[in-house]
């Protein structure tokens, strides 16, 4: 019990990479994962998938490759610039951090930004955290929730020649909220310990000292956000650690739509990245894509009209 087949292989990591798998405030997820390998002595690096313009000039964020620029609590940028507002938050703690950021680009672009940082920072393992779980859906489903990040980030990591790819999935049933049936993503997690590529699951307490500093992160953020506009994900993990239940809103964002916050919020699930990546129905036409055109392509024309596994209830 007390030997977790991802506590293990996270026991030999030295240098590691927590990514953004589908951008905006996923990073935020992978918050609790970096504060505890911290505090463990390791090497631990964030980058993320970034939905903000990214500004060229005086002031702007250094730029590493086409696709990929460091973000630090002095960049310049538009309002809507999570990853800044979270550097600002690191140096309010006595921290000088600095947020790989990768802009809009194809799974073969992408894979060239992190094999670039994957010789920067010498890194041993790199971990795609999503907040929800559409990342675990196989692609034959009638509705794919907001794959394209997501699924561009784990084509471009599965080819990496790195010693430990793993994929964290932060906010069990947030994703109902864009459509996703979980009966399909609990039925990836029973494929996956089938095949032995769930690595285990992890419960996030608000009593925990990793866990206190993601909320204090994260609150400090949305009120950095402009026109109150936090995120609907982070907002609902939120709400999960403090115990709310079932149609709770924790911003207007989500007025008019009807949620179910629950405690397998809380929960991190963690995969092999190559298992869930091999189970993708569309992952190797999505693996040669060149531009981000070629990769949302790659999903919304694969030929599955014909075979969609439609809405199943969860008989809870």
């Amino acid at each position: 019990m007390f030997h977790l087949p991802i506590l293990d292989k996270l026991g030999e990591s030295r240098n590691v990479l927590i990514a953004g798998a589908g951008g905006g405030f996923d990073i935020f997820s992978g918050l609790p994962l970096y504060f505890a390998l911290k505090q463990q002595n390791k090497s631990v690096y964030l980058a993320n998938w970034t939905f903000s313009e990214i500004h060229t000039g005086e002031g702007a964020p250094k730029q590493l490759s086409e696709h990929l620029f460091t973000v630090c609590a002095d960049s310049k940028g538009e309002s809507y610039f999570p990853e800044r507002y979270l550097c600002e938050w690191f140096r309010s703690k006595g921290e000088n951090l600095n947020i790989y950021c990768f802009t809009a680009c194809g799974t073969q672009q992408l894979r060239s930004s992190y094999e670039l940082l994957a010789q920067k920072l010498k890194l041993d393992t790199i971990i795609l955290v999503d907040g929800g779980t559409d990342s675990l859906l196989r692609g034959d489903e009638e509705d794919l929730g907001t794959p394209l990040e997501d699924m561009t980030s784990m084509a471009a990591v599965d080819q990496l020649n790195i010693a430990t790819k793993i994929l964290a999935c932060l906010g069990f049933g947030i994703d109902s909220h864009h459509g996703v049936c979980h009966a399909h993503v609990l039925n990836t997690i029973a494929e996956q310990t089938k095949n032995n590529g769930f690595l285990g699951a992890i419960s996030l307490l608000k009593t925990m000292p990793e866990v206190k500093r993601f909320i204090h992160a994260s609150r400090y953020v949305f009120s950095r956000t402009p026109d109150d506009d936090p995120s609907i994900v982070i907002s609902s993990i939120l709400s999960a650690l403090d115990g709310e239940f079932g149609d709770y809103h924790a911003t207007s964002r989500t007025e008019g739509s009807e949620l179910f916050i629950n405690p397998l919020m809380c929960l991190y699930w963690f995969f092999n990245l190559g298992s869930i990546a091999n189970s993708v129905v569309y992952m190797d036409e999505l693996k040669k894509a060149n531009n981000a055109f070629d990769s949302a392509r790659a999903i919304k024309s694969f030929p599955r009209r014909d075979a969609l596994r439609g809405w199943k209830n969860v008989p809870f």
